[in-house]
């Protein structure tokens, strides 16, 4: 008993039979190359493509009846489409196909059989550098920063689903005027443990997470610092606060299931001397110049829409140095650099592809901008304030509602799309909150499969073991439209994920699962999974089946659970 190819197998069979025809009868015309897409409207079918629209005017003819002549020609070219496909037809000067039941019942057995593999795709290979979430130490996570962790891990995860291998990083900026700022704050709460009135600095960090800090320095210390000069206490304060806080967002940043490989400290890269060496280095090359006592990178020359000062005429060297070093570190220990930057940092994009450009890595940088979140508590917004002391810290979002509900709200939406995260939405147990939604249709499987009997269970499992042919065979009793229409959206698992990784496009993950969920609804409100009928009932538990394993997967590459019961 044979098993019947798979949907792209029939896919690439129908493209062959198109391609290799019109070769043939247009042998000018440049190569053809056939792509399908899902049609705008599902009565069309499963499968569209415009190749009819693209060659009318070499043809000359008007796209309905040449791609009347397409289909004729692919028929006769290749005989099998006949039993791979039930319908094909030309609408529009579209052709539009739909495949044929067995075809979906072999992808259905093939999820089946491969389980929780399925969706590893292999088709990806290299070292992926993916840098996110990094935030000055200057305070705690936000929620802008949560909505960057949730998209770089669904990234990371999707990414390694397809094989690359990747490597996670944070940026600590803990060089700059800004950690003697926050020295500064440290020092002033520290005061206050033992005069109320001590004053804080205008350009300080007001918000609370500094008391316990300094309380803890006040009970170690007592009154050592009191007296001291600034210059004495200065870099002590600036240190204790910067790696209390660096220790505070690594613990947050676990917490919320993303692991770093390194946390890579600016100041360290001073140290080393790398940023020196990245300055000599560019100067070597020719690209520096010096006006006014200052140091240029020519980056007009690498398509940035102004020359960039590395050091200022102080001798001090901007935060873009530094930012260079890192990066050609990154570039040379990976085929790939891809940064997710947080709001308003779209100037930032052409100095980086300029930087990496000059250094010989010319498209080997992409950035990524994770857009503002607002929130709304009690259908209100929340403001929000680092400077002023008005913050929603991620731990507070995670407190309130959870790690599945932050992880799955927080990649909703495209990065580059502002977000509105409603905590009182996440909080719903209906389907209005849209990861309860897909989680319901998880542990609804995972119910129904508590209620089979025992003896349909263990000949499902006999079915998943035995050769694709006769699992197929079994499956053939799913024939509904509700039925197929949920095989048809499982079999997408795969490419979604490549199209995340693709497109950097976390959001699809988030859509994807939603989309399994309605149809997963909808086929258990049209079908009784378990009929009185042996058959029908064993094959819609397979079809049960195959969606809990990629709704559990779906829901996994986001970084949120798959839950039994709710």
């Amino acid at each position: 008993m044979t098993s019947q190819p798979l949907p792209q197998s029939a896919l690439r069979i129908f493209a062959g039979a198109i391609e290799t025809g019109l070769a043939q009868r247009f042998p000018a015309a440049e190569r053809p190359r056939v792509t399908f897409e899902a049609p705008r409207r599902p009565e069309f079918g499963d499968f569209s493509t415009n190749v009819a629209l693209g060659y009318a005017k070499i043809a000359r003819s008007a796209p309905q009846p040449l791609a009347q002549a397409i289909i004729d020609d692919a028929y006769a070219r290749q005989p099998q489409l006949r039993e791979l496909f039930s319908s094909i037809e030309a609408t529009a000067g579209f052709i539009n196909a739909r495949l044929a039941p067995p075809v979906w019942h072999a992808s259905l057995a093939h999820i089946l059989r491969q389980g929780e593999r399925f969706g590893q795709t292999g088709e990806r290979s290299g070292r992926i550098s993916l840098e996110f979430g990094s935030a000055n130490p200057t305070g705690p996570l936000v929620v802008v920063q949560g909505r960057a962790l949730a998209i770089g891990g669904a990234l990371v995860n999707a990414m390694r689903c397809c094989g690359y291998e990747v490597f996670v990083e944070w940026i600590v900026n803990d060089a700059g005027s800004q950690i003697d700022a926050l020295g500064r704050s440290l020092y002033a709460r520290y005061r206050q443990c033992f005069d109320a009135q001590y004053p804080f600095p205008d350009d300080g960090y007001p918000g609370d997470y500094l008391h316990p800090i300094a309380a803890s320095i006040a009970q170690t210390d007592g009154e050592r610092w009191v007296g001291a000069q600034q210059s004495e206490w200065l870099a002590h304060f600036s240190r204790v606060a910067r790696d209390a806080i660096v220790a505070q967002q690594q613990a947050t940043a676990q917490r919320f299931g993303i692991v770093y490989d390194l946390w890579q400290s600016e100041a360290e890269l001073h140290d080393a001397g790398r940023v020196t060496a990245v300055l000599e280095h560019l100067t070597r090359l020719g690209l520096t110049y010096e006006r006014d006592g200052a140091v240029y990178f020519t980056s007009m020359q690498f398509g940035d829409d102004k020359d960039r000062v590395l050091v200022r005429s102080d001798g001090r060297p901007t935060y873009y140095c530094p930012d260079i070093a890192y990066h050609y570190d990154k570039l040379q220990r990976a085929e790939r650099v891809i940064d997710i930057l947080g709001p308003d940092h779209h100037g930032y994009i052409g100095r980086l592809r300029a930087m990496a450009a000059a250094l010989g890595y010319d498209g080997h940088l992409d950035v990524l901008i994770a857009q503002h979140v607002a929130i709304l508590r009690d259908g209100e917004p929340v403001g929000m304030s680092k400077r002023a002391g008005q913050i929603v810290t991620l731990d507070e979002v995670l407190d309130e509602v959870g790690i599945d509900a932050a992880r799955f709200f927080f990649t909703m939406l495209a990065p580059e799309q502002p977000l509105t995260f409603d905590l009182a939405l996440a909080l719903q147990t209906n389907n209005d909150n849209p990861v309860y939604y897909v989680q319901y249709g998880h542990a609804r499987i995972a119910s129904i499969f508590k209620r089979a009997q025992a003896g349909d269970r263990s000949l499902l499992q006999e079915l998943t073991d035995a050769p694709l042919g006769r699992l197929e065979t079994a499956l053939a009793a799913l024939t509904s439209p509700a039925e197929l229409s949920l095989a048809r959206r499982l079999a997408e698992f795969p490419q979604v994920v490549l199209g995340v990784v693709d497109a950097l496009a976390p959001h699809r993950l988030a859509r994807y699962a939603r989309d399994v969920a309605a149809d997963f609804h909808t086929f258990y409100t049209e079908c009784r999974v378990l009929d009185e009928d042996a058959s029908i009932r064993i094959a819609r538990l397979a079809l049960c089946g195959a969606t809990q394993t990629i709704l559990a997967r779906t829901l996994g590459l986001l970084g949120v659970s798959a839950p039994q019961t709710m």
